[in-house]
């Protein structure tokens, strides 16, 4: 896999916003087309790879291309610009973070300002806000910034890209979840590169608008209509300082794929998933969701009647910061169960509780 990390790098390193997503997703349409028989994408940039189309059954394995990130809400007379969150963006680890502004002449450079300690009144400390972050892109008025091109809606990315640390993690922003679409696309690779026939249809999903409420999902369940569906997200690693384990649980990053039960994720899928692990000693942790897994695990599963669905997990540090951090063991972890599953599977399984 030769160029897999090449890949890596370049599709973390894109920007993809929540609701601009199409660079992205035409990086990863480029690098999985060698890998599927066919590929899709539908009206709002969700795309599909496919490997045996003919087949009846299908199986979707998923992951979310979208990443968080800020719109351009309002611009003073002065020149600075306020924002408003697309997705969860953290409003605390904004200032003196340098930023993407997409405009229709490209991209424009700008900073989260934030004023010196030495001038905040009283000694005070000013904890940041919606209403004090603002953007400077080194214009006087307002006449100035809408020259350069930005207005109103246009989206805003922090300027960050992927780095190693200590040679066993990835930091960067948006692994939440390009990570996940990174294993999906090595999931199908293996499987071309095997010789492997499966006894059913494979469609390799990176969905858009995630990060807004599964929106992505929803409408691409409800096009292909599978028949059982593996979701693949990130998850907290809970071992890093101010993490609460009474309330979020025990995962680290470094032991393995997390496994997660919840309403929305069917128990004989999760069992399959699990036998699979423990046949092919790939290590796993367990977590529990509360009511649903706020995934795209359950957008598939509540949708068409049902459909049989499971999460498998990335532990991340850092989430939804610039410095989201993963394990690399892990990440191949996620890749192994995923692709050993799949071998394993039989589509005449019966996902049926009650007889």
């Amino acid at each position: 896999m030769k160029d897999s990390k090449g890949f890596l790098y370049k599709y973390l390193n894109n920007a993809s916003p929540t609701g601009f997503e199409a660079s992205g997703q035409q990086i990863w349409l480029d690098y999985i087309k060698p890998f599927v028989d066919e590929y899709f994408t539908d009206n709002y940039g969700t795309a599909v790879g496919v490997i045996n189309p003919e087949s009846p059954y299908k199986v979707v394995i998923e992951a979310h291309a979208d990443e968080i990130s800020w719109f351009v809400n309002y611009i003073k007379d002065d020149g600075y610009i306020y924002v408003r969150r697309n997705g969860g963006s953290d409003h605390m680890i904004a200032p003196s973070m340098r930023v993407n502004i997409h405009t229709d002449k490209g991209v424009i450079p700008g900073v989260f300002g934030w004023p010196a300690i030495h001038v905040r009144k009283d000694g005070k400390e000013d904890a940041p806000t919606l209403d004090n972050i603002f953007l400077d892109v080194g214009a006087r008025s307002k006449d100035e910034v809408e020259e350069m091109g930005i207005h109103v809606g246009c989206v805003v990315t922090f300027k960050d890209e992927l780095i190693e640390l200590n040679n066993k993690y990835y930091s960067g922003r948006a692994l939440d979840n390009r990570i996940g679409g990174y294993m999906i696309a090595q999931v199908a690779r293996k499987i071309k590169e095997s010789g492997k026939k499966l006894p059913f249809g494979i469609y390799v999903v990176n969905a858009v608008q995630e990060e807004i409420g599964l929106r992505g999902a929803e409408m691409i369940a409800h096009r292909i209509k599978p028949n059982v569906a593996i979701i693949t997200d990130v998850c907290h690693d809970t071992t890093a300082p101010m993490y609460n384990k009474i309330v979020s649980g025990d995962q680290t990053a470094g032991k393995g794929p997390v496994l997660t039960y919840g309403a929305s994720v069917h128990k004989k899928l999760l069992d399959l998933i699990i036998n699979t692990a423990k046949e092919k000693d790939i290590p796993f942790q367990r977590a529990a969701a509360s009511r649903v897994t706020g995934t795209d695990t359950d957008a598939f599963a509540y949708s068409n009647e049902g459909v049989p669905s499971a999460l498998i997990s990335l532990p991340l540090k850092y989430m939804h910061t610039t410095v989201e951090t993963a394990s690399k063991e892990d990440i191949e972890q996620v890749i192994n169960l995923m692709y050993e599953f799949l071998l394993e599977f039989s589509p005449d399984f019966d996902f049926k509780y009650i007889q």
